[in-house]
């Protein structure tokens, strides 16, 4: 039933949902003529601001029919489907036919049935990669895949990543003589875009290129795609070294105290190879802090020389005057 509210009533409803216009059938009101209709999701009512009738109170609710507390319980809960995913070939938004010979519930397939599956998941599968380009994206996305889970990279790294390497062989920027060291300058680059460096020797040892091949694609992403490479510091390598070697974090605070009073000094940064800077860093914080570790696992952990290592130890000591009994 239709009823009119009072003044004030209708004031106190107009202050509570003057900017929730309503854009559904109903675009005047009855009584007045008013065409500023106000939707109140609370209560369920759709009210006339202007005179305050109740056009109708029975509005119904296109939300979904659960309800969720969390953030997390509200994704668990969706039925959206998975968000795009760049790492893949067709961004996630293709179907699949399972390689399992039996149905949801469980009961295995006919012969007759499953050579009828089988003839549908190769077409299904061709159709999918009917271009030239989807099969560069397929072979480069599977092989960033692989190296990216050989060198422990997350998913943000990967994803960039893989943009890098479509808005290049997409936008037609280049000719790509070589995938796989395609795909490799591109993992390089988005470490250090996301100041997680990796260096050229760590990717080429799980890559089926050399390391030269790598860094002349590298320099050919860069300059076509434009890009303003960060330098890496010796800070972006001690998080991941003192992971790999088992250290405390009291042993990674040291070293980041060690680095920044290093970068005080003049020419004792500048010039130097950060990963060395950081070994001897995590070496000098070792001893401080009474965790012994060998120059032998660090040097195996950085990716340099053990010569390395003991002369940026002793540039770190005399120029910042620690006094540390090795």
């Amino acid at each position: 039933m239709v009823s009119t509210l009072g003044i004030g009533m209708k004031h106190s409803r107009k202050r509570r949902n003057t900017n929730n216009i309503l854009e559904g059938h109903i675009k005047a009101c009855s009584e007045c003529g008013g065409t500023e209709i106000i939707r109140d999701n609370e209560k369920g009512e759709i009210i006339c601001a202007t005179c305050g009738l109740i056009l109708s109170d029975h509005r119904i609710d296109s939300g979904p029919e659960w309800r969720a507390f969390t953030s997390d319980e509200k994704d668990a809960r969706s039925r959206t489907g998975a968000p795009t995913n760049f790492a893949r070939h067709d961004k996630g938004l293709s179907t699949v036919i399972d390689w399992r010979d039996h149905d949801s519930q469980g009961r295995r397939f006919t012969s007759k049935q499953r050579a009828q599956i089988y003839r549908l998941r190769t077409l299904h599968i061709r159709t999918r990669v009917h271009g030239s380009l989807d099969r560069n994206l397929a072979q480069a996305m599977t092989e960033m895949d692989r190296l990216a889970s050989q060198l422990g990279l997350s998913k943000g790294i990967k994803e960039l990543s893989a943009m890098l390497y479509r808005k290049l062989i997409v936008g037609l920027r280049a000719k790509i003589r070589s995938i796989d060291a395609t795909v490799a300058a591109s993992i390089y680059a988005a470490c250090r875009l996301r100041k997680s460096p990796r260096s050229l020797e760590e990717i080429a040892k799980f890559s089926p290129v050399s390391k030269k091949k790598i860094g002349a694609h590298y320099r050919m992403l860069a300059t076509k795609m434009k890009l303003r490479m960060p330098i890496p510091g010796p800070e972006n390598y001690v998080s991941r070294f003192i992971s790999d070697l088992g250290l405390p974090p009291v042993v990674q605070k040291m070293t980041l105290e060690i680095i920044e009073r290093a970068k005080e000094v003049r020419n004792l940064v500048s010039g130097r190879d950060p990963r060395g800077l950081a070994a001897a860093s995590i070496y000098i914080a070792a001893i401080i802090t009474d965790q012994r570790v060998t120059q032998r696992a660090i040097a195996r952990t950085a990716g340099v020389t053990e010569v390395t290592i003991r002369n940026r130890y002793k540039e770190l000591v005399k120029k910042l005057e620690l006094a540390i009994v090795p």
